[in-house]
């Protein structure tokens, strides 16, 4: 998904758009927190510290400051990303 953005909106600078972007999946971290660590029927929004709504409004400001609009618009495809997840798995979009 990072490289369909990248390749739709930040042509120009698209080395540095798709380095930072793959680098956002590094939010995941906060899931060794929880216990168990992987559970297939578990939604992450709501449930992991960087993926709650507090957080996301966060990343969503990120993405409108130019020098952090990469990892903004990363970060926010991801919980995007994560919150479709929950759908297709739980039938609800956040936990």
């Amino acid at each position: 998904m990072p490289a369909i953005v990248v390749g739709l909106f930040f042509r120009l600078h698209w080395k540095q758009a798709y380095i930072v972007m793959m680098l956002t999946m590094l939010v995941d971290i906060d899931h060794l927190l929880a216990n168990p660590v992987y559970d297939p029927s578990r939604c992450s929004i709501n449930f992991h510290p960087l993926h709650r709504f507090v957080p996301i409004a966060i990343y969503v400001l990120l993405s409108f400051i130019p020098k952090t609009r990469f990892l903004g618009i990363g970060l926010v495809v991801h919980m995007l990303l994560d919150s479709l997840d929950c759908q297709l798995t739980n039938g609800t979009w956040y936990h």
